[in-house]
Parts: C-alpha cells; structure tokens; sequence
C-alpha cells in the first residue's frame, strides 16, 4: 500500500535520512553516487516519483512506500527544511531522473537555497540520463480535418489571454508560423506623416503604406497578425490594429523603433507578416487561433499526429536565481550540470515594439540576479523563445563551461549589471563563458547576440564556438561614446565565430565593442563568414568610443565589408592579426574628425582580392601604421586612402611595411599558415596558430 506523508511529516524523515554519512553503498549506486551517500547528501527526483515520498532512492522501492520525489520544487524545498534544521555541513547532491518535467512555474532559488564553501548544492543529470526541465505545455487532442489540416484545443488559458505562444515544437521541431510572404519580403512603401528630414534612424512611426495585395483589411483574427520589420540593426515587432486597404495604409497598436527603411538610404524597409489563418497551406506550418482557442497544423510526411508531441512554450524563464544584493543577500555555492531546459516563451510588453540593439529587452531561459559562486555546466538550453542564460544584476563569480545553448528566440548568454553611476552591489562581472556551442539563434527577435557583454567586467570569453547567428557573434560594451563604463578587463580569446549575419540586418561584426573598455583584449580568435544585409559586416568592429583595447594574433577572412572597423574611438592597438578576402574593402575608419590617435596598425597582414584596401575617413592622420604587408591577389597595385604607397609613406604611415605575398598556405581554404621564406616573418610578425581555437575536451577546460 502506497504511504502518502503530510509535507511536515516528510522533511522531518528526509532530515533523519540525510542526517550524517550514509554508510555502505546501496545496491545499484555508481562510484560517484556511493561517494556523495558516505560524505554528502543525496535527494532524487523522478518522473515516476512521488513528493509525499523522501527523495533518498533512485527508484521506488518494491512496496512503492519510498523512492524519488517527482518535482524539482519538492527538492528544492526538501534540501532548505535541511538547511534551516543545521543538517546541511557537506555536499548536496539533487538528482534528476531521465525524462520531461513539465513546470507550471520557474524553479526559482533564493539565497535560502543556498550552498556553502565546503558543502556546495548541485543539480545534476543522473549518471547518463537526459533529464528536461520544460516550461512548456503538451498540445493534445488533435483531429484530422479538411485539407490535410489538423486541428487541437490550445491550452487553457489561451482564449481567457492569460498567456499566448509564437512558438511550437512537434516531435522536438520548431515548426513554422504561418508566414507572407513565403520567401523573401515586402516592401514598405512610405511612411505617411514622416518629416522630409526626420532623425537619421530613431523616428517613430505606428503606420506605413504597403504595396497593392500584401495585406488584407479581411484576414481571420486581424489583431492576432503580426508585421515583422527588418531595419537597420534591429527588427520591430508590430501586431495590426487595422488596415485600410483602399488607402493601403497598416495601423499597428504601438509605434516602431526606428524609421522603416532598410538603412540610412530612402528605400522602405522589408517586412513580413506572422499568424495569418489564411497563410497555411505548407507542410509543417502552424496557426494559432486564439479567439476560437484551436490550434491548426498540417503534418510533415510521415508525422502521425495521434502520437506526436507537441508542446507550446509558456513560461518566461525555466530556472530563476533570485538573489538580494542590494541586501548582500546572493545564491551562492550552487551548480547545475547535465540539465535541459526547453520551451520558455517570450513576448513583448503592451507599449514595446523590440530592442534598440541585440535583443537586449529578451530575458534568459536560466535567469539569475544576485548570484555568487554558481557554476552551469555541460547544460543545454534549447528550444526556448529568449536568451539561454542571462547574469543580471550583482552576478560574480559564475561559470558557464561547455553548453550547447541553440534553437534560441534570442542569443546564447546575456549579461548586464549597474552602469558606471550605479550601485557597486549590483555591478556583474568575474565570469567566465567558455567551451559552449552557441549555434542556430535569433529565431525570434533576429537582432539578438551569441554572447551579450552589456555593463560587465573582468569576464573571460574563451574557447566558444559560436555561429548561425543573425546579428554580431560577440557584443562587449554598453556605453555610446568616451562616459563612464564599467566595461573593462574583458578577455576574448579562441573563440570561432562563423555565418554571422547571414545578410538579415547592417551594422554588425564577429565581434563588436562599445566605449570606452582599459584592459579588455581581443587575442587568438577566428572570425570568418560575417555577411550583412546593407552596410556593415565586419570581422572585428570597434563601434562608438570604443578605447583602451588590444586586438592581437585574430585570424579574419570572408567578410563583407572589411576585416576591420573603427567607428571612433581611441588608443586601440591592433596588431599581429590576419585580415584576409573581405569585399567592399578590406580596413574602415568611419569617423575623421576627432584630435587624438585613434588606433595603431602594426605587424599584421592585409591579403584581399577586390575592393579597396582603406575605406572611409582617413584625412586627419590620427592614426598609425607600421611593419604590415598587404598583397592584392589579382596584381593590382594596393593604394592607400587615394595615395599611392610611396606617397603614404611619404606621410609617416607603413614606412617599414611591405607589398608582398605573405605565402599562405591554402588561404583560399582559410589555412593561413605561413610558408618558409614568409616576408611577414623579416617584418616581426608572429605565426598564429589557430589549432587551439574553440571547444576544447573536457580533460583539457
């Protein structure tokens, strides 16, 4: 006969379980689980458990008296009764079965979960297994019905408006929302009310003119239809509120970020339009009707939708670490390893139309605030409309080591803390992101970051493989121009960054900088494949008063627009780098007009086929150049900002540089090994040995 104990009942027998070392190893323990039973404390959780039960077995037992508690809460508030009566003095190990535990909120921590210096609490896969924290719920009931349409109840909740989703998983897929046009874009046409000459790029509009047919007053649950806006660096996301057709003028409920336009040109910006009913007609695609709360969906082949899972995401955020540090209360000494987190949902709030720049309103799957000492390891973070990870407010201390965080609405790993004139307590900063697989992002707001550094210090960004994004890989800096910052003391080194952009939106880079950043070092990173839509598309992109940074041995090759960029900023050193195969040019310095260095160029190679070698303001001469080769591989004579060699040397700039074939050894294959006999080396230029560039094995973090 099954026991059920009251919860009182329960935390006291849990205590008397735990309380001291567990002596011999039970019958089908690993090593490591009779390890923590003698010198730790030991709770399960399993899909098959039960919360009236102790937690102290693996499996029920054969009576299914006792076994796993079923619930990541029930664990939770097991270990803190244990906490609260003193017994907590060694480690804690929470074990988390294989399978899906469906959430109905955040596993939310508090400083009172926390662990201590000698007595750590870790939240750990067990042994093998794959054990999902999801925040979503199973879409069930579906019925086959005209067209080859299947339909399903929405959840509850949905016709109420408790909640609504813009995302859906069938068998572990993102499937597609209903999408005009099917390929490509729409074009705005203009913008009625807009000023001959409005702001460069920061007016906003609630409306446009659309082209003849692109959308409709008469399309099922018009409010429901979402317009989707490409402009500059950002994408605004817009629900209809009404469309006149005869005038072919689109009404949204909120205003944009910036002008619809595709960039700092007159042409109307691209657009395309999400949730339209009368849309699905491909295989695979989904709507959601939330007025008559069905859910519509037309099967890949072979999906049989009587066996399927289907899930829509629902909560913000799977995890929340909710430290005080403006009390100095944190969640310290706390570690997640081996754990899945899928299907948080995102939206935007009522009066908000997206992020000025890298989806830096999105929050994190796992979210923390007021954290010490926490480690995340080996995680994976999918499936989720948000960032993965986000460090807010009075993070230190953190590792974040070898995670895949992919199929992401938004980016990787986010962290933002106070700002130079805010509280010391709630600056964020000592952490390290390294050996993650960022990958395959920005699949709801497009603007999103790989890795966002926004007011953070002294992180180390190492050993990331980071690609398939559609905005910059990286992102340090949050502060425009030379005002305080507390960015600095920055590392990013061995990091592949590759496929950023993919020719979605301008302005952005491999890597991209902000203000004014002492200490920060770009060193040993490989940045390849950076595509814009517009202009922008740089390897390495240092942007508004970025100052104070080395840049040294990065190897950079097939970007759009230039390997390099500065903006503005100052005292920048970049040196011993391989800027290879950009297009419209290979070097950019935007502003001209500023008295003060700007950066030094030295012992790096400049090897390109087309476009100009420097590009942009280059009259001031606030900028030095020395010991570099440059080679154009079709024979053309490089020139040098409208000079020729001799005369820009004539100036003071590359006296000791040379115009030479370095002798790469297959650069047409990114293998820029030098060959013996490199003129590069008479120069003092140093190989740069990339083998060391990326993940790394386990042995070896």
């Amino acid at each position: 006969m099954k026991i059920v104990k009251l919860a009182a009942v329960c935390v006291i027998l849990a205590a008397a379980s735990f309380a001291g070392c567990a002596g011999a190893a039970r019958t089908g323990e690993s090593s490591e689980e009779a390890t923590m039973a003698k010198c730790g404390v030991v709770v399960y959780i399993a899909t098959d458990g039960d919360d009236g039960w102790t937690g102290r077995l693996p499996t029920p037992n054969a009576k299914r008296t006792d076994g796993p508690l079923a619930t990541p809460a029930r664990a939770r508030d097991t270990v803190r009764a244990l906490k609260a009566a003193g017994q907590l003095v060694r480690p804690v190990t929470v074990y988390l079965r294989g399978g899906t535990y469906f959430l109905t909120g955040p596993l939310a921590l508090t400083p009172e979960d926390s662990g201590a210096e000698a007595a750590p609490i870790t939240w750990k896969a067990y042994r093998n297994e794959k054990p999902v924290l999801s925040g979503g719920v199973r879409v069930t009931g579906f019925k086959k019905g005209e067209g080859g349409r299947w339909t399903a109840p929405a959840p509850a909740g949905i016709v109420e408006g408790r909640w609504k989703f813009r995302q859906l998983f069938v068998n572990g897929r993102r499937a597609n929302r209903t999408r005009l046009p099917k390929n490509g874009y729409y074009r705005v046409m203009s913008t009625p009310g807009m000023p001959e000459e409005p702001p460069t790029w920061h007016y906003s509009s609630d409306k446009f003119e659309f082209a003849p047919g692109d959308i409709r007053a008469d399309w099922t649950n018009l409010h429901d239809v979402e317009i989707r806006v490409l402009h500059f660096w950002i994408d605004t996301h817009l629900p209809v509120k009404e469309v006149d057709e005869a005038a072919r003028i689109v009404t949204f409920d909120r205003t944009s970020r910036a002008r619809f336009v595709d960039d700092f040109s007159p042409q109307g910006a691209r657009y395309f339009v999400e949730n339209v009913r009368e849309a699905l007609e491909d295989l695979g695609q989904w709507y959601l009707d939330r007025q008559a709360g069905v859910v519509h969906y037309l099967p890949l082949p072979g999906e049989d939708m009587k066996k399927a899972e289907v899930i829509a995401p629902r909560l913000p955020a799977i995890l929340r670490l909710e430290g005080r540090p403006e009390e100095g209360k944190w969640v310290e000494h706390v570690a997640f390893e081996g754990l899945v987190f899928r299907h948080a949902e995102y939206d935007l709030p009522h009066d908000d139309s997206g992020s000025r720049q890298a989806a830096d309103s999105v929050p994190g799957a796992m979210w923390m605030r007021g954290v010490r000492h926490v480690r995340v390891e080996g995680c994976e973070v999918s499936q989720c409309g948000t960032y993965g990870i986000q460090l807010a407010d009075g993070c230190r201390q953190v590792a974040i080591v070898g995670n895949e965080l992919a199929d992401l609405g938004a980016g990787g790993v986010r962290l933002s803390g106070s700002a130079a004139d805010g509280p010391e307590a709630l600056r964020t900063g000592e952490v390290a992101i390294s050996d993650n697989h960022i990958h395959d992002c920005g699949q709801i707001w497009l603007s999103a970051v790989g890795i966002l550094l926004q007011h953070a210090d002294r992180n180390l960004i190492a050993h990331n493989h980071v690609h398939d994004i559609n905005y910059s890989g990286i992102s340090v800096g949050w502060v425009w121009g030379y005002k305080p910052s507390v960015s600095r003391d920055n590392v990013i080194e061995f990091n592949h960054v590759h496929d950023i952009g993919k020719g979605l939106l301008s302005d952005m880079g491999g890597i991209y900088t902000l203000g004014v950043s002492p200490g920060t070092v770009i060193r040993h990173n490989v940045f390849h494949d950076i595509r814009s839509h517009g202009y922008g598309g740089w390897g390495i992109y240092t942007d508004e008063g970025s100052t104070d940074i080395l840049i040294e041995n990065n190897v950079v090759y097939r970007t759009k627009t230039g390997g390099f960029h500065q903006h503005y900023g100052k005292e920048n050193i970049i040196r011993n780098n391989i800027f290879a195969f950009a297009g419209k040019g290979q070097l950019q310095r935007s502003r001209d007009n500023e008295d003060h260095p700007s950066f030094t160029f030295e012992r790096n190679i400049v090897y390109w086929a087309e476009g100009p070698l420097l590009h942009g303001g280059w009259t001031n001469n606030r900028y030095r150049f020395d010991r570099n080769i440059y080679f154009r591989t079709d024979g053309q004579a490089p020139h040098f900002a409208g000079k020729t060699f001799p005369a820009w040397q004539a100036a003071g700039q590359d006296v000791r540089s040379l115009i030479a074939d370095p002798l790469f050894v297959a650069p047409e294959r990114g293998d820029f090994r030098l060959k013996r006999g490199s003129p590069a080396l008479k120069l003092g230029f140093k190989p740069i040995d990339t083998s060391g560039v990326g993940i790394r094995p386990k042995n070896e973090r």
